[in-house]
C-alpha cells in the first residue's frame, strides 16, 4: 500500500459519540483532519455543532447528530438518519460515557447502576450491533470502543463503572470474533487518566493524583489529543490487519 494513504480516511463516513467534548472531540477533529466526514454526536445538539464550526473551519467536513445513547429509541433514529443521508458507515467510535457514581462500591444505589450500564454497556452493545449490519452492506468497516484503564485494574470508588468498561473490553473481543467475516473489525482504546471534564473528579483532586502518579511512569496526566493518533490508527488503512485488540494509552499505568 502506497505509505501516503495509510491514514488516509477521505470518503470514509465516521459516527463518533460523545464527541462534543474531551477525548470525544479530539476524535472527531483528527478524524476529519484526516479525510472522514465525521458525523458529531452527543446528548446536547449545540455543543456538538460547535465542534462541526470547528472542524468546518479546519477545512473538514462534518455534521452534527444528537443522541443519548441511554436511550435506545435514540440508537435507532441516528443509525436509521445516517443510513438515509449516507447510505452507508465506515467508522463507527463508541465513546460517550457515563460515570455518576463516585464512592464506595457497596454504597452504589440502583439509579446510578442502571444509568452507568444502561449507557457504558447497552449503549455501546446496540450502536455496534447497528453500526455492524449498516457497515456489512458496504463491505466493512471499523469500530473502536472507547473502553479505560480501569476495565483491567478497578479504579479505587469507581465500582460499577470500572465494571462496565471491563464488558465493553469484553465486548470488543466478542464483536471481533463474529464480525470479521462481515468485514468490520472491531478494537478498543484503553485510555489512562486524562485531562477531561469528564475525569475532572480525579485529574483536579491533588490528593488522587498524589496516589495516582507514581504508578504512572511518564508522571502526569494525557491531554485528550494523545488519545486520537491510536484511534485514527485503528480507523485506517493501517491497522487492515487489527482486530480484537485492545491499546492501553496510559503513560505506563499498566504495566505500574
Amino acid at each position: 500500500m502506497n505509505p501516503d494513504k495509510l491514514f488516509d480516511l477521505t470518503g470514509k463516513v465516521a459516527l463518533v459519540t460523545g464527541a462534543s467534548r474531551g477525548i470525544g472531540e479530539s476524535i472527531a477533529k483528527t478524524l476529519a483532519a484526516y479525510g472522514a466526514h465525521v458525523i458529531v454526536s452527543s446528548r446536547k445538539l449545540d455543543a456538538c455543532e460547535a465542534v462541526v464550526a470547528a472542524i468546518r473551519d479546519a477545512g473538514g467536513s462534518a455534521e452534527a447528530m444528537a443522541c443519548h445513547i441511554g436511550e435506545m429509541a435514540q440508537i435507532e433514529a441516528t443509525f436509521q438518519e445516517i443510513e438515509a443521508r449516507h447510505g452507508k458507515l465506515d467508522i463507527l467510535v463508541n465513546n460517550a460515557a457515563t460515570n455518576p457514581y463516585f464512592g464506595h462500591i457497596a454504597d452504589t444505589d440502583l439509579s446510578s447502576f442502571q444509568k452507568t450500564v444502561d449507557v457504558n454497556i447497552r449503549g455501546y452493545f446496540f450502536s455496534s450491533v447497528m453500526g455492524v449490519k449498516l457497515m456489512a452492506k458496504n463491505g466493512g468497516g471499523s469500530i473502536i470502543n472507547v473502553a479505560s484503564v480501569n476495565g483491567i485494574i478497578p479504579g479505587d470508588k469507581q465500582g460499577i463503572y470500572s465494571i462496565t468498561k471491563a464488558a465493553v473490553i469484553s465486548m470488543t473481543q466478542a464483536f471481533a470474533k463474529e464480525c470479521a467475516q462481515q468485514g468490520v473489525r472491531v478494537n478498543a482504546l484503553l485510555p489512562g487518566a486524562t485531562d477531561t471534564k469528564f475525569a475532572s473528579a480525579l485529574v483536579q483532586n491533588p490528593a488522587v493524583l498524589d496516589r495516582l502518579m507514581p504508578r504512572v511512569p511518564m508522571r502526569r496526566v494525557a491531554h485528550p489529543d494523545e488519545m486520537a493518533g491510536t484511534v485514527l490508527y485503528l480507523a485506517s488503512a493501517a491497522s487492515s490487519y487489527t482486530t480484537g485488540t485492545c491499546i492501553n494509552v496510559d503513560g505506563g499505568y499498566l504495566i505500574g
